[in-house]
């Protein structure tokens, strides 16, 4: 499991938007968004470079 720190994450508009970039890379990726953490937890057989950089795409900033 991938766990990235997204610092500016801030509402749930955020948490929805990282979590349907991350469902349209993979269908079948287990996405956890903890906002108040500003974590996201990614299981997916796609390449994490992909994963942040559908994060990256979507807005924010994954680290």
């Amino acid at each position: 499991m991938l766990t990235l720190n997204v610092p500016d994450m801030s509402c749930g508009h955020c948490v929805q938007a990282i979590m349907q970039a991350l469902t349209t890379l993979d269908p079948m990726a287990e996405v956890q968004v903890d906002l108040e953490a500003k974590t996201v937890k990614v299981r997916t057989n796609a390449a994490d470079a992909a994963v942040r950089a559908a994060i990256a795409e979507a807005g924010y900033t994954p680290s």
